[in-house]
């Protein structure tokens, strides 16, 4: 399945990792924060403290490996916002899509806002179901977190192996 070749499957693993670590932090942090993760880690943006983070990758960590699956998915994701954007757009652009005559298209307009409201609705658990399923990873497998350094003020990078 393409979702296990090597590179995708890493990043779904940084990502569910990344996401359970921001989740840790929340608890105790109460700033903007963010992530964005790739096959060799994942970066955590915020006014954070090198420790602060350690701690709650070390848990996060942890957890996942304890099963806590759901932590692998975060409101704050981008894949949300996709979902947000893409879904209701698509549905709304459905029912006008074919027609030539403007004349037409504006009679179907109620629909298709009513087609874009769906998608609007939809869009929340179609996001959760992407993480869930298709951009993160839970299981770990074999993953070790091997390093974790201040990029800069406000970036630290957790790399993981």
């Amino acid at each position: 399945m393409v979702l296990d070749l090597p590179y995708i499957l890493e990043t779904r693993r940084n990502h569910a990792l990344e996401h359970a670590t921001l989740h840790m932090l929340a608890r105790t942090h109460k700033i903007s924060m963010g992530g964005h993760s790739n096959p060799t880690g994942f970066f955590i943006f915020g006014e954070l403290l090198t420790e602060d983070i350690q701690a709650a990758v070390q848990e996060a960590y942890g957890r996942l490996r304890a099963g806590e699956r759901g932590l692998a998915v975060h409101p704050g994701c981008g894949t949300n916002l996709v979902a947000m954007a893409f879904l209701p757009a698509t549905l709304a652009w459905m029912p006008i899509s074919g027609v030539r005559s403007n004349r037409w298209r504006l009679l179907l307009l109620p629909v298709a806002l009513l087609f874009g409201v769906l998608g609007f609705v939809l869009s929340k658990p179609a996001g959760t179901w992407l993480q869930r399923n298709v951009t993160t990873e839970a299981d770990l497998g074999n993953m070790q977190v091997i390093n974790m350094t201040l990029v800069r003020k406000g970036v630290h990078r957790v790399i993981t192996k």
